[in-house]
């Protein structure tokens, strides 16, 4: 929700549809009230009291955005593979589902190797979701 939010409140200057930006200025305030909502929890999750960075929006905000990218493509892949009654198609479908695992994979090594995606240690996880729920909180549109 907080990488959504950023981008609704990145986007909602550009839109000239009176009804549209509305819509959208209604889903910017239900994503805060979601997030401020969420964050009262953070307390009860298990985690050390070591703070951690601020994420910025910067590479490792570009690279969660590749990343998840990347997961969407190999699922969608992975459904139009089995929804497709053309050997052909599905051998074409099935080279671009292995290139998008690729990418995912070299995306993942890329945030983990630059402490973006601490995969492997859950309290680093729910802080950086903590600290990207704050800063779309307060990201100005």
């Amino acid at each position: 929700q907080s990488v959504g939010l950023i981008k609704l409140k990145k986007s909602i200057g550009e839109i000239k549809d009176r009804e549209l930006r509305s819509i959208s200025n209604q889903t910017i305030k239900g994503l805060e009230e979601n997030l401020r909502e969420l964050l009262q929890f953070f307390s009860l999750a298990p985690r050390d009291d070591e703070a951690s960075e601020t994420r910025t929006i910067d590479s490792s905000f570009f690279a969660g955005e590749l990343l998840a990218f990347a997961k969407t493509s190999v699922r969608n892949y992975a459904i139009a593979i089995t929804e497709t009654a053309t050997p052909a198609l599905r051998e074409v479908l099935t080279k671009q589902l292995l290139r998008a695992i690729d990418t995912h994979a070299r995306v993942f090594r890329y945030m983990h190797a630059k402490s973006f995606y601490p995969a492997y240690d859950l309290q680093k996880l729910l802080q950086n979701d903590v600290n990207l729920a704050n800063k779309a909180l307060d990201y100005k549109f």
